[in-house]
């Protein structure tokens, strides 16, 4: 099996995890998965399709999918996210996703020197033996700024408070749930954004990354 960099990180939602994976992505040739993603896309498809929805359904919709369906804009809605933390929740599909996240962290496409995967339980579950973990976060006012200007640029019609209490009703469901929680990991990094810019955010990650790697002969 070649030898490839993997990168795992967990964060609360819109703590700026997905900007910096992506940086981090196209700066090493990595495969980036936003696995927060892909619970949007089922939770997409529950919406639209409630009277066929089911697992089976479900399994045969993630083993096609293709990456570009997680770019869909209407996967960012408040109502698309707060369906996503509930079937988040349910083992059997945490068992469906699960296989397909594996399956793009160990086995990327040749062209590729690695993976980067973020979500919530990327560190602790998904991908145990990365190379390096991360744990980014921010203050939730803050973060919920932030997906409040990301909605308004979408011409979405929200206020910051609608959008203050989903991110901290998410929080809560991803901590607490039953099966793969958020937490941070002993020997994950971690990163607080709150004070960051996007450039010093990933000046900062990138340090840590460019030490690792030469340690490991990466570089």
């Amino acid at each position: 099996m070649r030898k490839i960099i993997k990168i795992a990180i967990d964060s609360p939602a819109a703590a700026g995890a997905g900007t910096q994976a992506k940086l981090i992505a196209k700066h090493y040739n990595l495969y980036y998965l936003d696995t927060g993603k892909i619970y949007r896309f089922i939770g997409y498809e529950k919406i639209k399709n409630k009277r066929n929805f089911n697992y089976k359904l479900i399994k045969k919709k993630i083993q096609n999918l293709d990456l570009k369906s997680l770019q869909n804009k209407n996967l960012i809605s408040n109502k698309v996210a707060d369906e996503a933390s509930i079937l988040a929740k349910d083992l059997k599909i945490r068992k469906i996703v699960h296989n397909f996240q594996i399956k793009c962290a160990y086995n990327p496409p040749k062209k590729f020197k690695g993976s980067i995967l973020d979500g919530r339980d990327i560190t602790s579950v998904i991908v145990k033996d990365a190379t390096l973990k991360f744990f980014i976060t921010a203050n939730v006012k803050i973060r919920a700024l932030r997906r409040y200007k990301e909605l308004k640029s979408l011409k979405r019609k929200i206020t910051y408070q609608e959008v203050l209490k989903s991110i901290k009703k998410r929080d809560k469901s991803d901590y607490e749930r039953r099966y793969s929680p958020l937490k941070k990991t002993k020997d994950s990094i971690l990163i607080n954004t709150s004070n960051l810019t996007k450039s010093a955010c990933f000046f900062k990650i990138k340090q840590i990354i460019d030490k690792k790697l030469k340690l490991n002969g990466n570089i």
